[in-house]
């Protein structure tokens, strides 16, 4: 019986598939397996302690959030542009390739510069891994069956954070003595991205779509159509609102994600080589979520599965901001990272349900907007928080600033709640032409 469990679970997942073909949705989830090492490893767990270590607690952590923040700012302005040219030209695997090399090669080379460099790689690294995502989102409708999106979705998250777990306990290989990163470190992240990045290219088809030719022209008029983009979302019931909702309720998500190392080091008190296992472990949690949240989403739809998540971000944060002690803390980083895998299965989904066939790519340069927009105010104001605070009140500094996350939650809560939810996307409509084009350049017809 033992030895047949295997090839159930490669039967199953190739029966995710719109082509039947395991290899196929493993290809497509292996992405989220490298691209999470990225997301753990570099952003939020190696960089901020890397900058403090050569620049000082003050100066590093500020350095630190500003390079985090510029490269989302950035690639918070170019995403529609970026998703609408996917629409408009096809082929969103080519795209994909090159924001992967813009994130990894950067990588490669942190931990050999002066630490201004350094820091000027991380972000270019930082820009190439955001922007990539809203092509790996976007394939998941050429790759699932309808249906099944929710639990491919699933297994990517859950691959995800397996990958945080592996590259955690051999981002300890590459350490000092007393836990510090090094050279090697960033090394080594960079290559595990490269490596399990390789059969999303390798495997994956994408289905064939009459796109137009890529012209240079159109990426310099497609500045112009951000506001166009907002006005195509807010013909469709819902659609403006979800990306209202999760610009609120990603702010916590972001920042979380960005500062857990300096937090769990300076407000709880932990050391660097303890709040690295506190995180693998607390990304268990996540593992284990995503598979449920995934299968619940298929269930019940997105959006109630996403009104859960966020209720369980909501309780975690209550705890988080009401003490600082190590058992509360990892009590409730057990909920955040649950939720965390959530958020990943289920508000994709619903950006699906909502959004037209012909514009997915569009759309996802806006969802991505919204998010990557709290991820350049989430930081920075967290960062403002401690530094205006915590001289004169200490650590009660931290309690205040993860309680201005619980407001923003509850805020994004609050706005999605009516939000509908959605139609599954229909087996056939993303292989059909436009309506109309996703950018239309001046003088053409809508």
């Amino acid at each position: 019986m033992t030895s047949l469990a295997p090839a159930a679970w490669w039967r199953g997942l190739g029966g995710l598939t719109r082509s039947g073909s395991a290899a196929e949705g493993l290809s497509w989830a292996l992405y989220d397996f490298a691209n999470t090492i990225f997301s753990f490893a570099i952003v939020s767990f190696a960089m901020g302690p890397w900058a403090t270590h050569f620049l000082g607690e003050a100066t590093g952590t500020f350095l630190f959030t500003v390079a985090l923040s510029l490269s989302v700012a950035v690639n918070a302005i170019v995403s529609p542009v970026l998703g609408a040219m996917s629409d408009r030209t096809g082929g969103r695997k080519r795209y994909l390739l090159v924001f992967t090399v813009m994130c990894v090669a950067p990588t490669l080379l942190i931990g050999f510069v002066d630490i201004g460099l350094g820091l000027l790689f991380f972000a270019i690294a930082n820009f190439g891994f955001q922007a990539a995502l809203i092509y790996y989102d976007a394939m998941l409708p050429d790759i699932a069956r309808p249906g099944k999106l929710g639990r491919l979705s699933g297994v990517g998250v859950a691959l995800g954070y397996v990958g945080t777990i592996a590259s955690g306990l051999l981002f300890g290989l590459t350490v000092t003595a007393d836990g510090e990163t090094t050279a090697a470190s960033f090394l080594l992240i960079g290559s595990l991205f490269a490596i399990f990045a390789i059969p999303i290219f390798a495997v994956v088809h994408e289905r064939k779509t009459r796109g137009v030719p890529f012209r240079t022209g159109d990426a310099l008029r497609s500045w112009s159509q951000v506001t166009e983009t907002i006005r195509n979302a807010r013909r469709f019931p819902g659609l403006m609102r979800f990306i209202v909702g999760r610009f609120f309720y990603t702010d916590p998500i972001n920042t979380a994600i960005a500062v857990m190392s300096l937090f769990a080091i300076n407000a709880i008190g932990f050391s660097q080589t303890e709040s690295r296992f506190v995180l693998i472990g607390l990304t268990v949690a996540a593992v284990v979520a995503s598979f449920g949240w995934g299968l619940l989403a298929d269930r019940i739809g997105p959006k109630r599965t996403l009104m859960w998540v966020l209720g369980s971000w909501t309780v975690g944060l209550l705890i988080v901001g009401l003490t600082l002690e190590r058992l509360p803390f990892l009590a409730a980083g057990a909920i955040l990272g649950s939720g965390l895998g959530g958020v990943a299965v289920t508000d994709r989904l619903l950006l699906l349900r909502l959004a037209p066939p012909a514009q997915i790519g569009e759309m996802f340069g806006l969802y991505g907007l919204a998010g990557k927009a709290s991820a350049v105010i989430g930081p920075l104001a967290y960062g403002a928080i401690i530094g205006l605070l915590q001289p004169s009140i200490g650590r009660d500094a931290y309690r205040i600033a993860i309680l201005s996350l619980l407001v923003l939650m509850v805020i994004g809560f609050l706005i999605v709640r009516r939000v509908p939810e959605g139609r599954e996307p229909d087996a056939e409509s993303p292989l059909a032409p436009p309506l109309q084009p996703a950018i239309v350049a001046p003088g053409e017809a809508p």
